[in-house]
C-alpha cells in the first residue's frame, strides 16, 4: 500500500536553529537556571557572590587578575526577560550568519566580539575609575557585547535584507536598523543617566566586529606600504650605483670578452 508524500512547505527545525546558535542558548538557558537555583536555595548574598565572580567586574580584573571573567560573563543575565531578548536577537541575527560562515568561524567571531566588548569595558572603566572605587566594582553579565557585534557583522554581510521593526509594520534595510542602534548606544553611552545597561561593552562589540572583520583589508594595506618602501629604497640605492659608476671605463678595455 502506497504511503501519504506531504509536498507542501514544511518547517526545518534543524535549519531554524543551526547548531552553534543552539548550543548558546542552551548553554546561556542552564547557566541562567543555575543563577536563578542560587538565588533560591542560597539567597541574595550567593546570588551576588556568583555575579561578583564570574561577572565582568573591572577591579577584580585588573586588581586580582580574574581574567576569566572576560569569558563568563556571557553566559550570566539578569533576569528573564534580559535573557529572553538576547537570545532572540542571537538567533534573529546569527542564524545566516552561521548558515553562511559555518560554525567553526561563527564561534570565532562570537568569543572574539564578546572578549573584546569585555576588554573595551575594562579599559574605559579603568580611565574612569582608576582607583576602583565607582563603576569599577558593578559586574556586567549578559552576551549583548558579542551579540552587538553579530548586528555589525549581519549589516556588513547582509546590509540590504529588511528588518522588521517590531511592533510597527515598518521594515529598514540591515545596514539603516545597525546604523541606527550603534548611534543610540553612543548617545546612551554620553547620557548621564544610569540605566543599568553597560552601553560601552555594546560599542565595544560592534568596535572589535568591524577590527576582526576589516582585519585583512588592514593587513593587506600594510604589507602594499612596506612593498612600496621597499621598492622605492632599491630604486634609489641603484639610482646612486648608477650615478657613481657611469664615468668610470671599463676594467679591462683591451679585452674582448666572448
Amino acid at each position: 500500500m502506497g504511503g501519504f508524500r506531504n509536498y507542501g512547505p514544511r518547517f526545518n527545525l534543524r535549519g531554524a536553529f543551526p547548531r552553534g546558535i543552539k548550543t548558546l542558548i542552551i548553554a546561556c538557558a542552564v547557566v541562567f537556571l543555575g543563577q536563578t537555583l542560587v538565588a533560591l536555595f542560597g539567597g541574595q548574598d550567593a546570588y551576588r557572590w556568583v555575579n561578583n565572580h564570574f561577572g565582568l567586574m573591572t577591579v577584580e580584573v585588573t586588581h586580582f587578575g580574574f581574567v576569566w571573567q572576560l569569558f563568563t560573563y556571557l553566559f550570566l543575565h539578569g533576569g528573564i526577560m534580559h535573557l529572553l531578548l538576547n537570545m532572540l536577537f542571537l538567533w534573529m541575527f546569527g542564524k545566516d550568519l552561521e548558515m553562511a560562515w559555518g560554525t567553526r568561524r561563527f564561534y570565532t567571531y562570537y568569543f572574539t566580539c564578546g572578549v573584546g566588548a569585555g576588554l573595551v569595558e575594562v579599559i574605559v572603566k579603568t580611565i574612569i575609575d582608576p582607583h576602583g572605587v565607582g563603576t569599577s566594582t558593578i559586574p556586567t553579565i549578559g552576551a549583548s557585547g558579542a551579540i552587538y557585534g553579530i548586528l555589525l557583522a549581519a549589516a556588513i554581510v547582509f546590509p540590504d535584507q529588511q528588518v522588521w521593526i517590531i511592533p510597527f509594520p515598518v521594515t529598514l534595510p540591515m545596514k539603516v536598523y545597525v546604523l541606527i542602534m550603534g548611534a543610540l548606544e553612543f548617545y546612551f553611552s554620553l547620557s548621564s543617566g544610569g540605566d543599568s545597561v553597560s552601553h560601552i561593552c555594546h560599542l565595544g562589540g560592534m568596535l572589535v566586529g568591524f577590527l576582526y572583520l576589516r582585519r585583512g583589508s588592514y593587513f593587506y594595506g600594510f604589507r602594499n606600504k612596506y612593498s612600496d618602501w621597499q621598492r622605492q629604497r632599491l630604486r634609489k640605492k641603484f639610482e646612486v650605483y648608477t650615478r657613481e659608476h657611469q664615468d668610470k671605463p671599463p676594467s679591462r678595455p683591451d679585452n674582448w670578452v666572448n
